[in-house]
């Protein structure tokens, strides 16, 4: 039976994270961040990702409180090539607002804030077809040595279509129907279980509300199962302009399940934002590779990876003990 440690392996080493593939034998998810990677999920793998959240926000000028609560959800599938991936996302959220500043009253209203259909294409990947990147299976220091080559990213474009509804409490006025969303995403892969993600994001396209956004996530991975992440979001157009950071953590509960939780806040008052969300990601994995024809699987692939180690292990203890601090 495979190992945890090797899902985890793996999943550290390109968070898709097989440096000449898409497909990884872990779940890859976007949760419990807000960015994408520039990977995809790998063909023929349908992934679900959603969790509530509750969120306070604080306008202090305006004297208001909005307390909400929401879920937000993506639906991904890898089609046709490795690289392409198709995806369904969308923010559904409840609030009641306050107003305590002259005759105290309230009101309360619900829509979806974002409801976008995409596709994400991989068009460069700096470690495809290389060699030199396979984990070294003797050598600690091999593994988690800085090579200049991670300075380079992986780089994915993204081209979606958001749909508004009529008088959306959540976006300016005159914003209905369709308006198109593009979106880069660079993604490092570092040694040492370290993740870095960009996304530059250029939403509503000709709307009244049309944000310039940028996300900057780093990932961490810390156990065999626990990962961590710290994120930046930065939103600036006419309607609203904000920096949100979020920290929380990521739990692999099976190859195929991941469950999260996080926290978003602000620096500013108008309004102060808090919030706190939980989730989880399930892929169905239909997945099969090239090598299909021949019987051959993914996990068949894993395996005799594993048994091969083994063997390679028990001659080599044979002749002298492994030093994993050697520069070899």
């Amino acid at each position: 039976m495979t190992s945890l440690k090797t899902y985890v392996f793996l999943m550290v080493f390109a968070f898709t994270l097989n440096g000449y593939s898409q497909y990884t034998e872990v779940i890859n998810s976007n949760r419990p961040g807000v960015s994408q990677s520039a990977f995809s999920v790998g063909t023929n793998v349908v992934q679900f990702e959603a969790g509530p959240y509750m969120l306070n926000e604080k306008h202090q000028l305006l004297d208001r409180e909005d307390k909400s609560f929401g879920a937000d959800f993506a639906v991904r599938y890898g089609l046709l090539w490795p690289q392409l991936e198709l995806n369904l996302e969308g923010t559904f959220q409840s609030t009641k607002r306050s107003y305590t500043n002259t005759v105290p009253n309230e009101d309360s209203f619900s829509n979806f804030k974002n409801l976008t259909l995409g596709a994400k294409y991989l068009v460069y990947d700096p470690f495809k077809n290389s060699e030199e990147e396979k984990p070294n299976l003797y050598s600690w220091k091999a593994n988690h040595s800085f090579k200049w080559k991670y300075l380079i990213p992986a780089v994915a474009v993204y081209v979606g279509a958001n749909y508004d509804t009529a008088d959306n409490p959540f976006t300016a006025s005159g914003v209905e129907g369709f308006s198109p969303k593009i979106m880069v995403s660079t993604q490092n892969n570092f040694s040492g279980g370290w993740v870095f993600v960009m996304n530059f994001i250029k939403d509503r396209i000709g709307t009244d509300q049309s944000d310039f956004s940028f996300i900057l996530t780093l990932t961490k991975s810390v156990t065999d199962q626990l990962a961590v992440f710290a994120e930046s979001e930065n939103i600036s157009s006419d309607f609203y302009a904000d920096n949100l950071i979020r920290f929380g953590g990521a739990y692999l509960w099976t190859r195929n399940l991941q469950v999260d939780a996080a926290a978003t806040f602000n620096t500013k008052d108008t309004p102060s934002v808090f919030g706190v969300a939980l989730g989880a990601s399930y892929r169905l994995d239909f997945h099969k590779d090239k090598e299909e024809d021949d019987g051959t699987s993914a996990e068949d692939e894993l395996e005799r990876r594993e048994n091969k180690a083994r063997g390679e292990k028990k001659n080599k203890r044979k002749k002298e003990e492994i030093d994993f601090d050697s520069d070899n």
